[in-house]
């Protein structure tokens, strides 16, 4: 087989990092609009080259809560089909806490706030969650998951990065 056709046969999935940021027994969420569908999702994205996860785990909270973070424990990987693009994801979910907020930081394109809501409140949103790794993660969380953060390894050519 040709290298070229090797190479296109490879599945690829979404890698993605989210963060479940507690305040007490509130979690940080972000309101969204996706494909004119408003939906609730942790602060989460992709992971983007040449960073690592905990990097893209605290931009992404950053960028989508205006929320600066510090990752604490690692939750577990998720793997799923997207209901929205029909592709693979798999997530790295984290714990963090969190450390300072900038409420006047623009949001990404798409968030429409950042707000904190109990666990009730996130379980009534029902199908209105982005997906159902929402409260996995969270629910790993309030099972006491808390895996080191140096469990993964970051091997990324360069300056030592987290």
């Amino acid at each position: 087989m040709p290298v070229a056709s090797a190479t296109a046969a490879v599945w690829r999935p979404h890698v993605t990092v989210a963060c479940v940021v507690a305040q007490g027994e509130r979690y940080l969420m972000v309101e969204e609009e996706i494909d004119g569908r408003l939906v609730y999702n942790q602060p989460a994205g992709h992971l983007d080259d040449g960073e690592s996860l905990l990097q893209a785990a605290v931009r992404e909270t950053l960028e989508e809560t205006g929320w600066t973070i510090e990752p604490e424990h690692f939750l577990g990987v998720h793997q799923w089909r997207s209901t929205e693009h029909g592709e693979g994801v798999v997530r790295f979910s984290f714990a963090a806490r969190p450390l300072a907020h900038d409420p006047m930081r623009r949001l990404d394109l798409g968030i429409r706030r950042a707000l904190w809501l109990s666990r009730a409140e996130i379980v009534a949103l029902g199908s209105q969650l982005r997906s159902p790794m929402v409260l996995l993660s969270i629910d790993a969380w309030l099972a006491g998951r808390r895996l080191p953060l140096d469990t993964l390894s970051n091997l990324l050519a360069g300056p030592a990065r987290p």
